[in-house]
Protein backbone atom coordinates (compact mmCIF):
# COMPACT_ATOMS: atom_id res chain seq x y z
CA UNK A 1 0.00 0.00 0.00
CA UNK A 2 1.15 3.18 -0.77
CA UNK A 3 1.87 6.12 1.84
CA UNK A 4 -1.01 8.70 1.72
CA UNK A 5 -0.60 11.98 1.39
CA UNK A 6 1.44 14.14 4.31
CA UNK A 7 -0.74 15.41 7.18
CA UNK A 8 -1.37 19.07 6.76
CA UNK A 9 0.19 21.12 9.96
CA UNK A 10 -1.54 24.44 10.68
CA UNK A 11 -0.30 24.65 14.04
CA UNK A 12 2.73 26.82 13.03
CA UNK A 13 0.63 28.87 11.05
CA UNK A 14 -1.47 29.34 13.86
CA UNK A 15 1.48 30.41 16.42
CA UNK A 16 2.87 32.44 13.47
CA UNK A 17 -0.80 34.63 13.49
CA UNK A 18 -0.97 34.94 17.32
CA UNK A 19 2.42 36.24 17.12
CA UNK A 20 1.75 38.93 14.54
CA UNK A 21 -1.26 39.80 16.21
CA UNK A 22 0.69 40.33 19.50
CA UNK A 23 3.64 42.20 17.99
CA UNK A 24 0.50 44.76 16.55
CA UNK A 25 -1.07 45.27 19.61
CA UNK A 26 2.19 45.82 21.26
CA UNK A 27 3.60 48.28 18.77
CA UNK A 28 1.93 51.83 19.57
CA UNK A 29 2.09 51.26 23.38
CA UNK A 30 6.15 50.36 22.77
CA UNK A 31 6.10 53.46 20.62
CA UNK A 32 4.11 55.66 23.22
CA UNK A 33 6.35 54.25 25.93
CA UNK A 34 9.87 55.06 23.50
CA UNK A 35 8.29 58.50 23.03
CA UNK A 36 7.73 59.42 26.68
CA UNK A 37 10.95 58.23 27.13
CA UNK A 38 12.71 59.99 24.70
CA UNK A 39 11.21 63.12 26.41
CA UNK A 40 12.32 62.24 29.32
CA UNK A 41 15.95 61.69 28.32
CA UNK A 42 15.96 65.30 25.93
CA UNK A 43 14.77 66.99 29.45
CA UNK A 44 17.15 65.77 31.47
CA UNK A 45 19.73 67.41 28.71
CA UNK A 46 20.47 70.19 30.96
CA UNK A 47 22.83 68.34 33.24
CA UNK A 48 25.58 69.19 31.52
CA UNK A 49 25.80 73.28 32.14
CA UNK A 50 27.38 74.40 35.08
CA UNK A 51 26.08 74.89 38.26
CA UNK A 52 24.33 78.29 39.32
CA UNK A 53 26.71 80.47 41.22
CA UNK A 54 25.24 82.84 43.80
CA UNK A 55 25.78 86.56 42.63
CA UNK A 56 25.57 89.76 44.77
CA UNK A 57 22.74 91.44 42.38
CA UNK A 58 19.29 92.77 43.66
CA UNK A 59 16.02 90.66 43.39
CA UNK A 60 14.11 92.30 41.68
CA UNK A 61 10.13 91.52 41.64
CA UNK A 62 8.24 90.13 38.46
CA UNK A 63 6.40 92.67 36.58
CA UNK A 64 3.02 93.09 36.68
CA UNK A 65 1.16 91.87 33.74
CA UNK A 66 0.91 94.74 30.77
CA UNK A 67 -2.27 94.94 28.37
CA UNK A 68 0.02 93.63 26.05
CA UNK A 69 0.14 89.60 26.18
CA UNK A 70 3.55 88.41 26.29
CA UNK A 71 4.91 85.70 24.09
CA UNK A 72 4.64 82.51 26.03
CA UNK A 73 6.78 79.39 25.28
CA UNK A 74 4.09 77.21 23.92
CA UNK A 75 1.40 79.55 22.41
CA UNK A 76 -0.53 76.83 21.32
CA UNK A 77 -1.62 76.09 24.76
CA UNK A 78 -4.85 77.87 25.06
CA UNK A 79 -6.96 77.46 28.45
CA UNK A 80 -10.67 78.67 29.39
CA UNK A 81 -10.59 82.31 29.46
CA UNK A 82 -7.78 82.60 26.92
CA UNK A 83 -8.56 85.53 24.12
CA UNK A 84 -7.58 84.42 20.32
CA UNK A 85 -7.06 86.27 16.85
CA UNK A 86 -7.35 83.99 14.04
CA UNK A 87 -4.16 84.95 11.91
CA UNK A 88 -5.25 82.25 9.47
CA UNK A 89 -8.01 81.66 6.90
CA UNK A 90 -11.25 80.03 8.21
CA UNK A 91 -10.15 77.02 6.59
CA UNK A 92 -6.57 77.26 7.70
CA UNK A 93 -7.35 78.81 11.20
CA UNK A 94 -3.79 80.62 12.94
CA UNK A 95 -4.74 81.18 16.48
CA UNK A 96 -2.93 83.73 18.35
CA UNK A 97 -3.23 84.47 22.07
CA UNK A 98 -4.13 88.38 22.28
CA UNK A 99 -5.63 90.59 25.00
CA UNK A 100 -9.30 90.59 25.41
CA UNK A 101 -11.11 93.24 23.40
CA UNK A 102 -14.01 93.41 21.15
CA UNK A 103 -13.80 91.25 18.24
CA UNK A 104 -11.67 88.55 19.77
CA UNK A 105 -12.89 85.40 20.70
CA UNK A 106 -12.94 84.09 23.87
CA UNK A 107 -12.04 80.61 24.64
CA UNK A 108 -15.24 79.14 26.86
CA UNK A 109 -14.02 75.37 26.84
CA UNK A 110 -11.16 73.33 25.89
CA UNK A 111 -12.13 69.59 24.97
CA UNK A 112 -9.05 67.73 25.32
CA UNK A 113 -8.57 64.61 22.91
CA UNK A 114 -11.12 64.91 20.74
CA UNK A 115 -11.90 66.33 16.74
CA UNK A 116 -15.37 66.57 17.22
CA UNK A 117 -16.50 70.42 16.94
CA UNK A 118 -20.06 69.46 17.33
CA UNK A 119 -19.62 68.63 21.09
CA UNK A 120 -19.27 72.65 21.83
CA UNK A 121 -23.38 72.39 20.73
CA UNK A 122 -24.15 70.80 23.95
CA UNK A 123 -21.27 71.58 26.69
CA UNK A 124 -20.78 75.30 25.71
CA UNK A 125 -24.13 76.15 23.99
CA UNK A 126 -23.48 80.08 24.49
CA UNK A 127 -20.26 79.31 22.00
CA UNK A 128 -20.31 81.09 18.22
CA UNK A 129 -17.67 79.08 16.74
CA UNK A 130 -14.55 76.05 17.52
CA UNK A 131 -11.40 75.90 16.76
CA UNK A 132 -10.47 71.87 15.85
CA UNK A 133 -6.49 71.05 16.86
CA UNK A 134 -6.12 67.75 15.08
CA UNK A 135 -2.78 66.21 15.98
CA UNK A 136 -1.28 63.08 14.68
CA UNK A 137 -1.46 61.68 17.76
CA UNK A 138 -4.66 61.48 18.92
CA UNK A 139 -4.50 62.28 22.80
CA UNK A 140 -2.86 65.62 21.78
CA UNK A 141 -6.21 66.37 19.76
CA UNK A 142 -8.36 69.10 20.97
CA UNK A 143 -11.52 71.14 20.44
CA UNK A 144 -11.58 75.04 21.43
CA UNK A 145 -15.35 76.42 22.40
CA UNK A 146 -14.96 79.97 21.61
CA UNK A 147 -17.38 83.21 21.89
CA UNK A 148 -17.48 86.07 19.65
CA UNK A 149 -16.73 89.28 21.92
Amino acid sequence: MPPGPPAKRSGGKIALIIGLVVVLLLCPCLGLAGWAIWRAADAGDDTSSAPPTRTSAPIVPPALPSAAPSPSEDEDEFAKGDCVVNDGTEDDAELRKVSCAPGTYQVLLRIPATTDGDRCETLAPQATANYVHDNSIDLFDYVLCLKKR
